[in-house]
């Protein structure tokens, strides 16, 4: 059990799920947290790495950093997507169990399941067929720090590793560039610059065929604070966290639309790629833990929208 004053290190505290896990941290009362910059930490570095855990030897340690993209960005950067990742985990994981960590928290992603996999996906299905090519490099990167705590835990016969596997997470402090952002945040501000520009008709990527389930940040940290807090020894990993619903990325694109007041003309490329075709995660082993989630998605989605509006587009961030 965690007690409030117990140092727990947020790597990648200034991203999409790492800055939701320090707001739900904080609001729970946890006050003790390290959060280090990549400035100030980088993770690649092993060494740099082995001294941070010896200087502060936290408790707990939520892993929430690592080079994430959209497909864009998977496309042209394979190697740089798995060198960061697996540094970062290999350094990570290392001087955690070196150092002594009660438990570790390590983010995976539904891109390691199989591009045809039967829905809903359970984690029994994990290396059961091919990933998305389009994400293969950044899929085994996550497959190998995953592997890698279910490896700890076994060689050393304590369950202190936990790797989980939020499906397409969204909220504030997300990537919401259209070259480097996933789908959701990627669009709003292809919408929002539809809106600023007057433009009429809206060219998006692909068939909007292609199935997607989004979960908001908030959610996720709730579920991983009640990994961390709780007891965990008996609990079958990995775990998938997900709403258990799903949207086309065509009806995504109207929600957006939507919400962001857009009126124009949406059209489809069917020249670009549209990735799996279907990812809804089968979230019912972290259900059983006594997790749910809280938040709507079209509550989640104007919450993602006024954060982008009053933090990125506002303050000039937005070009």
């Amino acid at each position: 059990m965690m007690n409030k004053d117990d140092a727990i290190f947020v790597a990648g505290h200034t991203g999409l799920i790492g800055s939701a896990m320090v707001r739900n941290l904080q609001d729970a009362g946890f006050e003790n947290l390290i959060l280090k910059s990549h400035a100030e930490l980088d993770l690649t570095d092993a060494l740099l790495v082995d001294k941070f855990f010896d200087k502060y030897s936290p408790k707990y340690v939520v892993l929430a950093a690592g080079r994430v993209g959209g497909i864009i960005e998977n496309q042209n950067f394979p190697a740089d997507f798995m060198n960061a990742n697996l540094a970062i985990q290999l350094n990570v994981l290392k001087a955690a169990h070196r150092s002594g960590v009660r438990k570790l928290l390590l983010f995976a992603s539904s891109c390691m399941y199989p591009r045809e996999c039967p829905q809903p996906m359970a984690e029994t299905a994990l290396l059961s067929g091919h990933p998305e090519p389009i994400s293969l490099a950044y899929a085994i990167s996550k497959l190998a720090g995953m592997q890698m705590c279910m490896a700890y835990n076994q060689q050393y016969g304590e369950q202190r590793f936990i790797p989980v596997i939020p499906n397409s997470a969204f909220g504030p402090n997300d990537n919401f560039d259209p070259e480097s952002g996933h789908v959701l945040s990627s669009l709003i501000r292809r919408f929002h610059d539809a809106i600023q520009n007057d433009v009429k008709v809206l060219t998006l990527w692909g068939s909007g065929k292609p199935r997607r389930e989004f979960i908001y940040t908030d959610d996720i940290a709730g579920a991983c604070i009640s990994l961390l807090s709780g007891d965990t020894d008996s609990i079958k990993l990995p775990l998938n966290i997900g709403t258990g619903v799903d949207f086309s990325i065509r009806e995504l694109a109207e929600a957006i639309a939507k919400v962001t007041g857009y009126s124009g003309e949406i059209q489809w490329d069917l020249n670009k790629p549209d990735g799996a075709p279907r990812k809804l995660l089968d979230s019912s082993l972290i259900r059983s833990f006594g997790w749910k989630p809280a938040v709507n998605f079209e509550e989640g989605l104007r919450s993602t929208y006024h954060w982008y509006l009053e933090n990125v587009f506002i303050t000039g961030k937005c070009s």
